[in-house]
Order: structure tokens, then C-alpha cells, then sequence
């Protein structure tokens, strides 16, 4: 089911690369923050902050729809403040102050549809490949919590949703939601009272907000306009 998805992905895009030969190919840099918690884990809130930041390639077709490949370094996990809020205490912890470092390397795939006031929405999948992983529970660090040891899946699969804004000449403002469509972990809580839930799975939840710069916006305009007569 993974493979596939993946080798899906790969078609599409090199289709959609090879039949835009005659349109102009936009480039995008990218930064910005996410906003992240992972489902499953007991903390409550987007409290991670970390960064979001690469560069894309769009591919119009006409004037409403385009199709776009990113490349992009996602800082993700989990945050829970000693003493603050945001953690399901329905269940007993051995721990108050919680922290997971998940960092990815993403290539999400996206469609969007632009409305006549250049407003884009989008819809998209992203592969996601963990590089570099590092937990604590009451500031100190878990040993076993490593790339090679687990217990995090290396492979990390999004569904996405993605709006663009405007903001003035080639920027944009870039709100996008995403969430992890298989587990990345399945955790077994040994200090939960008996006949509480032991086993959870965990999800990425993500919130990035970044701002977009297009590179030949105008020349890909005026190539599709040529194209017409």
C-alpha cells in the first residue's frame, strides 16, 4: 500500500511535467513555522513549534489550476510545559514535562484551484522521511528513542489541505493543514491504572504558516498567453 502510494505519486508527476513542455515552470522559496502535536500521545495542543522550509517547483494549466512538487525540511513532535496545561490526566503518568523532536525531510504533491482574486486552494499527499528523532519525560533524554532503534517509523505519509494568499507582487501568505494518514508509533502506556486503554496509536497533527516568493509568475503568464494564439 505504501509503494504504491509512492510509485502514484511519481507518475503523476512526471505526467504532469512532461505534458506542460510548452508551459512555463514556476519556482517557489519557502519559509516558515509549524505548529505541531502528535495524536495518541497523552499531550493536548499545537505547543511544538519548529521550522518549515525548502523550495517548490508549479506547474500551471490555464488560468485556474496548477500542479506543484516541494522539497521541504519539517520540524514536528510534541511539547508539554512542567506544570502547564495540555495533558490527559484520565490516565496516571510517571512524568510532567514531555518533549519528542521528530524532523522530516517531505515532498508533498499538491493541486490547487485559483479563484479569480488569485486565492489558491489545494489538496495534496506528501511522503515524509524522518531524519532525526530525540524524546524526554522530565528532562532527560530516552536512549532507546534513536532513528535506528525505534520505536518511530522512518516513513511518514500526510493527506493535506492548503490555501495561498496574496500578500503583495510575487509573495504570498501560505496556511496549510496536515495529518499523518498511517501510525508512526504505537505506544504502550505501563503505568495506566488496570483496565484504563494501554496500547495508542500516534498520528502527526500539523499547523505551518509560511510565506511563499514565485519566481517567473508573470513570464508563466505571458507563456501561457502566447500559447493561445
Amino acid at each position: 500500500m505504501k509503494k504504491l502510494f509512492v510509485i502514484i505519486i511519481l507518475l503523476i508527476g512526471v505526467s504532469l511535467f512532461y505534458n506542460a513542455h510548452a508551459q512555463r515552470v514556476m519556482g517557489v522559496l519557502i519559509g516558515g513555522a509549524n505548529l505541531t502535536h502528535v495524536e495518541g500521545d497523552d499531550v493536548f495542543g499545537f505547543r511544538k513549534i519548529g521550522l518549515n522550509a525548502g523550495a517548490a517547483a508549479v506547474v500551471p494549466f490555464g488560468d485556474k489550476w496548477t500542479f506543484s512538487i516541494e522539497t521541504v525540511y519539517s520540524q514536528k513532535g510534541s511539547y508539554h510545559k512542567e506544570g502547564g496545561r495540555g495533558m490527559d490526566y484520565r490516565y496516571r503518568h510517571d512524568y510532567n514535562h514531555y518533549k519528542l523532536i521528530l524532523n522530516y525531510v517531505e515532498v508533498p504533491v499538491l493541486f490547487h484551484y485559483i479563484d479569480r482574486t488569485g486565492i489558491r486552494g489545494g489538496v495534496g499527499l506528501s511522503y515524509g522521511r524522518l531524519i532525526e528523532v530525540k524524546e524526554w519525560e522530565d528532562h532527560v533524554r530516552i536512549a532507546t528513542t534513536t532513528l535506528n532503534d525505534g520505536p518511530y517509523e522512518l516513513n511518514d505519509y500526510s493527506a493535506l489541505f492548503d490555501i495561498q494568499i496574496p500578500i503583495y507582487k510575487q509573495l504570498k501568505f501560505n496556511a496549510r493543514y496536515s495529518f499523518s494518514l498511517f501510525k508512526i508509533r504505537e505506544r504502550e502506556y505501563l503505568n495506566v491504572d488496570p483496565g484504563d486503554e494501554k496500547i495508542r496509536k500516534q498520528y502527526n497533527r500539523v499547523l505551518s504558516f509560511r510565506i511563499l516568493w514565485y519566481f517567473n509568475e508573470e513570464s508563466s503568464r505571458q507563456s501561457r498567453l502566447r500559447g493561445r494564439y
